[in-house]
């Protein structure tokens, strides 16, 4: 028994057991190669690294591609074993994987704590970039997988004085966490689940930790899932020798639970703090005042020590060495990595008036003529005022994440799960965590129950109100095949839904990430702040040790009259008050938290609203946007045009034109190919005939003209579909009947599409997409603003000038592809504009990342546009307006709350350090000096939480707008 109790110890001792077979791959760029004996002694010497598993060397392109195991080796060993053989070498950074992770910081205090975890991330090898957030108390690191993980990233942390939890890591994505239960923690039991594990079909990575009892599953999303895994470890449970329980681990509601506890931390830490020094208090400052009843308190015990003094130092005691004890760690590790945050002011201020008051009363008790006044109620009541003013900073930083709060709630906790037999018929159903859905379920959301994960209608009819994430107001009809968003509201039928996006991959997780990235961001006006920081607490002690000397050299010397000195005091103890007063009053939190609490309630207000704001830099450039560059089709308008006109201008019939033309544009995405296609479609089924027919001709060198149309053969016959410019490209000529019908279409603000068969124009589409309804109201407000609109599109300029001055557009630029858009935009920033681009995210990405700011808008589910700086998840323009608004409200918010942290310190200090004193006799006694400090960070959060309040300054009401359509020419057929 002994002996296998001890291999189990041994066993244990290895915090992980790993199953990873897979393999990675490596670029080195070597220096030094001159021929193939070069490279075949890199490859032997490399190829007998345990783990590697294949290596390729070029003399030429001076590369090394490595493939290896990192369970076994890793990158450096590999770059070791090269350069011992005299050669040069680099790794290629575009071959590199990197990984993110996020992490929950704890400790920090302000912004030069939130710099002190950034510099110790930064130095592990691996880490290429590191961003801490201190109102979010989180960390986002990009690493190298292969050199270091987020394990060493968190001991890093702790090492350097700060607590750290992960989060999430790059890979959650496809990966689950078990909780195991009812085990001894032995081998065998391991051993067992393991192997359980990796005979799951799907199921390629197993980690287990022992000392959590917690096992990581990576799978393949597309073959197993959650439930999967969890029902295969259930059976094995059951018909197996080792009996256990196993259950899913969710950390998404971690930080909320861990905020909570800080909270009630910080209260319980501040109540108990009172419990002492309100006694201390009343001892001091309340019974000497009331005569008789205080007389107790002056009964000496040995010499001059008193009753009061001893009570006061033993209720003193605990608050400042056990309470406290906080702030002594905070300042070690501070100090430690030399630097100095708020914990070293509070330290030197409270240990000041504690230790003085120490000497104070033992003078008294060993000298019979000394007497002198202790500040035992200072060190006391000062811990206390700044317990209290955390315990109202971490509730108020609690409520700055309410709005994204609510987005995670949006998802019910529960769904129904369906069995379906080959039929469809519904065999059995059970209610499960929504946890627990996979890709591919089929679920039925009854009437009045919220969609749980994005999914295809598979059976039934409904509406369901989306504007929870889409802002439409309206319910949306669906039906079989329509999509339907996760945490939106099935209104009236029962519907069955099948899961395409599941966990992670849903809009809402996706939107949900995206405002988190964007509270996690640091916005340009916070170096401010870090500059500040960086010398605030050093100059704070300067001042106050000048401060002393300042009073006790005035004092010793007479420069002030004696009545100065209070009532039990000596020059030295005003000079020590008046110092203690400077150390505390002036509070760095306040200036840390300024920007990114602002940040955080304004990200997520906004998105609230439908406006997600990709972090504080996208925020801050935004209210200085001076002009804003609209695209049309999509933007301005609807973004489904229609064919509302035909012209025959040969012999063919209109329905072999349409046959013709929709073949063409039946491979292009382009939204005018897809009215074309319809229109075609919609012809077919009005004459009777079958919908596609039009896709059976056969098509060959198909091509896409940008900004012009498309050339393709069908048979033997060579097609054109596009604009005029299309047609002067293959120099087909235009007649006057057709440039007279093109002039009029364009003047009535339609596009007009010619179809050229060999070499001969045959017809023409005049295609309509009607405005926005808000889009005039929007530029006329924009202009209220001081903000120029401007129209670019890749239309023609008749088109483009008949839609501007309908919404009331002066500047336009037309025929323009999305190259040009990019450049137009530079143009503008060359004059010193700050220019915004509104356009879908797709084809106007070039133009969405050229400008200073880009609001892709009417992206739907689609909410991961990389171009963009704000995505706008509605299709209405009045987001626009919302957008820049906030961001003006916000920077707005952002200096008050400036004014707010440094007024307290601007005005604080010399008033602490007594200037007004001998003018007024006003002074600032360092207990009342630390809640005015514990006020500032405070008043700051309570500030940035008056973003909540935030109203839209332009609302719209969507009107529906139908075209009318008419056909000349000849009859279809």
């Amino acid at each position: 028994m002994a002996g296998s109790g001890g291999q189990k110890e041994n066993n244990l001792e290895t915090p992980l057991l790993q199953n990873d077979h897979t393999t990675k791959e490596v670029n080195f760029r070597v220096k030094g190669m001159k021929c193939a004996s070069c490279a075949g002694s890199i490859e032997s010497v490399v190829s007998k690294i345990e783990g590697v598993e294949s290596v390729s060397v070029s003399p030429l392109q001076g590369r090394a591609v490595v493939r290896y195991r990192p369970d076994l080796t890793n990158v450096d060993t590999i770059k070791e074993s090269i350069t011992g053989l005299k050669y040069g070498v680099d790794i290629d950074s575009s071959s590199q994987e990197i990984a993110t992770c996020r992490l929950r910081i704890k400790g920090m205090a302000c912004t030069s704590c939130s710099e002190s975890v950034e510099n110790a991330v930064r130095l592990v090898q691996g880490v290429k970039k590191a961003t801490v957030g201190l109102a979010l108390e989180e960390a986002k690191i990009h690493f190298d997988p292969s050199q270091t993980n987020p394990t060493c990233l968190i001991e890093a942390i702790e090492d350097a004085g700060f607590g750290a939890d992960l989060i999430s890591s790059g890979l959650d994505i496809n990966k689950i966490y078990l909780i195991l239960g009812g085990i001894t923690n032995s081998l065998e039991e391991y051993t067992f689940i393991e192997s359980v594990l990796e005979g799951i079909e799907g199921v390629s990575t197993v980690e287990v930790d022992p000392t959590c009892q917690r096992v990581t599953v990576c799978y393949d999303p597309d073959i197993t899932g959650p439930r999967s895994v969890i029902q295969c470890l259930q059976e094995a449970s059951k018909q197996g020798t080792i009996s256990f329980d196993v259950k899913l681990d969710t950390p998404s509601k971690r930080g909320e639970v861990e905020r909570y506890a800080e909270t009630r931390s910080y209260r319980n830490q501040f109540l108990l703090s009172c419990l002492f020094s309100i006694p201390v208090f009343i001892f001091s400052m309340v019974l000497p005042m009331a005569g008789s009843a205080g007389e107790w308190l002056g009964i000496k015990v040995k010499n001059n020590l008193t009753v009061g003094m001893i009570l006061r130092w033993g209720l003193c005691t605990p608050v400042q060495f056990i309470i406290g004890w906080r702030f002594y760690v905070g300042s070690y590790h501070a100090l430690r990595r030399g630097s100095s945050n708020m914990d070293v002011l509070v330290a030197l201020g409270t240990n000041a008036a504690y230790f003085y008051s120490v000497y104070i009363a033992l003078k008294t008790a060993m000298s019979p003529n000394f007497e002198g006044e202790d500040f035992f109620e200072t060190s006391a009541m000062l811990i206390s005022f700044i317990l209290l003013g955390k315990y109202l900073e971490s509730a108020a930083k609690g409520k700055t994440s309410d709005a994204l709060s609510k987005l995670t709630e949006l998802a019910p906790e529960t769904a129904f799960l369906l069995n379906l037999d080959s039929d469809g018929n519904v065999v059995s159903e059970a209610e499960i965590s929504t946890q627990l859905l996979q890709r591919n379920d089929v679920i039925k959301i009854v009437p009045g129950a919220k969609v749980p994960v994005d999914g295809v209608v598979l059976k039934g009819q409904s509406h369901v109100n989306e504007s929870m994430l889409t802002g439409e107001s309206r319910p949306i009809a669906k039906r079989p095949g329509d999509k339907v968003i996760g945490g939106t509201v099935n209104e009236n039928g029962c519907i069955f839904v099948k899961a395409t996006h599941v966990g992670s991959e849903t809009a809402l997780s996706q939107i949900v990430q995206l405002v988190e990235a964007a509270q996690l961001s640091r916005a340009p006006v916070q170096k401010l702040a870090d500059r500040i920081s960086r010398f605030f607490v050093p100059t704070v002690g300067v001042a106050a040790f000048l401060t002393f000397l300042g009073w006790f050299i005035a004092g010793v010397i007479h420069l002030y009259p004696k009545h100065w000195i209070l009532k039990g005091m000596d020059e030295f103890e005003l000079a020590l008050q008046f110092s203690i007063s400077v150390l505390v009053v002036a509070c760095p939190c306040a200036l840390g938290l300024a920007t990114p609490t602002a940040v955080m309630v304004a990200t997520g207000k906004g998105a609230s609203q439908g406006v997600l704001i990709k972090g504080g830099h996208a925020l801050e450039k935004a209210h200085k946007v001076k002009a804003i560059i609209f695209d049309k089709t999509g933007t301005l308008t609807v973004g489904k045009p229609s064919v509302v006109q035909t012209k025959i201008f040969s012999k063919i019939t209109l329905l072999e034109m349409c046959d013709f033309a929709a073949a063409a544009e039946a491979n292009s995405e382009h939204p005018l190919s897809r009215a074309i296609v319809d229109y075609a479609k919609a012809l077919h089924q009005q004459y009777g005939l079958s919908n596609n027919d039009f896709s059976t001709l056969e098509t060959k060198d198909f091509e896409v003209h940008t900004g012009a149309g498309v050339s393709t053969k069908i048979g033997t016959r060579s097609v054109l579909v596009g604009n005029k410019k299309l047609m002067h490209l293959f120099h087909i000529p235009i007649q006057h009947e057709i440039e007279e019908f093109v002039s009029d279409a364009e003047q009535l603000a339609r596009t007009c599409v010619l179809v050229a068969i060999d070499g001969k124009i045959c017809g023409a589409f005049a295609i309509s997409d009607p405005l926005k309804p808000e889009a005039g109201l929007v530029v006329s407000f924009l202009k209220e603003m001081g903000i120029l609109s401007i129209m670019v599109t890749g239309d023609n300029w008749a088109t483009a000038h008949a839609i501007a001055r309908e919404v009331g557009i002066e500047m336009v630029f037309a025929e323009i592809d999305p190259a040009g858009k990019a450049a137009k935009i530079k143009e503008l920033q060359k004059k010193g504009m700050s220019v915004a681009m509104v356009g879908d995210g797709i084809n106007d990405s070039p133009a969405l990342a050229a400008a200073d700011v880009g609001l892709a808008i009417g992206a739907g589910t689609d909410v991961a546009i990389e171009a963009a700086d704000i995505v706008l998840m509605r299709s209405n323009l009045g987001d626009v307006i919302t957008a820049i608004d906030l961001s003006r409200k916000t920077l707005d918010r952002i200096r008050l709350n400036y004014v707010w942290a440094l007024g307290y310190n601007i005005l604080g200090v010399p008033v602490a350090a007594g200037v007004l004193f001998p003018f007024t006799g006003v002074r600032l006694p360092p207990w009342l000096a630390g809640a005015c400090m514990a006020a500032s960070s405070v008043s700051v959060v309570c500030s940035s939480l008056l973003l909540q309040m935030y109203k839209k300054p332009f609302h719209v009401e969507e009107a529906a707008v139908v075209p009318e359509t008419s056909d000349e020419g000849q009859s279809p057929v």
